[in-house]
């Protein structure tokens, strides 16, 4: 548990010149939090593509996920931190390759596993967002190849409903894929190039360990063939999950990096590279949109051009620009029209006062958005957990606490108590 006096004590300390300024009051029902996936937080998924490539050679993985944070038995203490430090909601994943261990074997035990983690979040008056699919699948899918096959959609879909018959009933929202385009955004990566061999060797151990010609990972499988598949998993997920529970709202989540450049052409131009027709789909089927942001890409004729000289860059490589946000809202709202989560927003730093600094500024991006009539209905950070980040693995800290690795001990850093101080006065 987190005390009471650390936490006043904590946020009294924090308080900086931007949240002295006169406050927007925000709707009752908006959503405050934090977000994570269950591959990077439980620990032991041992039956997933993700837990194979960690444990082969070649690898492009720094460390092995192991433990994680391990979530899957620490879930209840994960949530009395959340709700002590004043969040209303919670993003998690739920684990396929736990849930359908082997093709059409669905595990009563996992189900209810979930279950009890989802009563526990309701208990501590967090409001599950449950996510079905945070990039990893069951190792069996993947040796059939993945997403790269004609009916993995109708596989997908099946799992969605069945997860949804037996849990729907405990979540407040669900989304199908976490940032769906995925795919597309790794090719606009600079550098990328040069890690192909790694990933093709990767792979090929891959299929090698599991016998099998097909095997597929989406993170590294043709945005070709798998952008399609995916776009029409969604599609069929959508109606099996509507099917099941109609009144559950459903959405999507997109990678949303904002695009910048002098020549509107060339936004353009890689606006469609990075979303592809996942734009059209998040108009046709999805009751919400989810945007996801960390950074921005500036861009040329080229491609992406690396960060400028002397520009700030946090332990994932990226620009430290929080301004990004307001604009990947405004873009969100405009060329999709649907309501608009913040549903991944956050920073790995090794100074947690630029961590404040950095949630202060999205925060005003995300009142100046409101102030203009875009309706904004949630801010969740990435992460509540220091957790496995899949390659760069333990060594860049998005945490708002810091978790011992040998103990997995919780630490709140002071960002966690300035960004509840906020939620709790659900003010900007």
């Amino acid at each position: 548990m987190i005390r009471r006096d650390l936490l006043v004590a904590g946020a009294a300390a924090l308080a900086s010149p931007a949240i002295a300024q006169p406050k927007r009051a925000l709707p009752k029902d908006f959503l405050w939090g934090t977000a994570i996936s269950a591959h990077q937080s439980e620990g032991g998924n041992t039956n997933s593509d993700a837990w194979l490539m960690e444990n082969l050679k070649p690898s492009m993985f720094k460390e092995r996920s192991g433990d994680a944070v391990d979530s899957y038995h620490r879930y209840g203490e994960d949530f009395a931190l959340a709700a002590g430090l004043g969040f209303n909601t919670y993003r998690l994943g739920v684990e396929w390759a736990r849930i359908e261990p082997s093709e059409g074997f669905f595990s009563n035990a996992e189900l209810d596993h979930y279950a009890r983690v989802l009563e526990a979040c309701r208990a501590r008056g967090l409001k599950p967002i449950v996510t079905l699919n945070h990039f990893t699948t069951p190792l069996w899918f993947a040796q059939r190849g993945g997403f790269e096959v004609a009916d993995a959609p109708a596989l997908f879909a099946r799992f969605c409903r069945k997860v949804v018959e037996r849990l729907g009933p405990l979540m407040h929202m669900v989304t199908t894929f976490n940032e769906a385009n995925i795919r597309l955004l790794v090719d606009l990566m600079p550098g990328i190039q040069t890690m192909a061999p790694v990933v093709k060797a990767a792979i090929a151990a891959a299929a090698k360990a599991t016998d099998s010609p097909r095997f597929s990972r989406l993170a590294y499988a043709d945005p070709a063939i798998v952008t399609p598949i995916m776009i029409e998993s969604h599609r069929q997920a959508y109606d099996a999950i509507k099917q099941a529970r109609p009144s559950l709202p459903v959405g999507i989540t997109l990678t949303t990096q904002d695009i910048q450049s002098d020549d509107p052409k060339l936004v353009a131009l890689y606006q469609r590279r990075l979303y592809g027709d996942w734009v059209e789909v998040a108009r046709t089927h999805a009751d919400f949109f989810g945007v996801q942001t960390y950074t921005r890409f500036v861009v040329d004729e080229h491609g992406v051009k690396a960060p400028p000289p002397g520009a700030e860059l946090t332990l994932s490589g990226y620009e430290f620009y929080p301004q990004a946000l307001a604009n990947t809202i405004r873009w969100a709202h405009r060329a999709i029209g649907k309501p608009v989560y913040v549903t991944e927003s956050g920073v790995a730093v090794a100074d947690d006062a630029r961590r404040i600094a950095f949630i202060d500024q999205a925060l005003a991006g995300v009142r100046q958005c409101l102030d203009d009539g875009i309706p904004v209905h949630s801010y969740l950070y990435w992460s509540l957990l220091d957790n496995f980040e899949w390659t760069s693995g333990y060594g860049v800290p998005f945490g708002l606490v810091a978790v011992d690795r040998q103990t997995f001990k919780r630490t709140p850093r002071p960002s966690a108590l300035h960004l509840g101080r906020i939620a709790r006065a659900n003010a900007i």
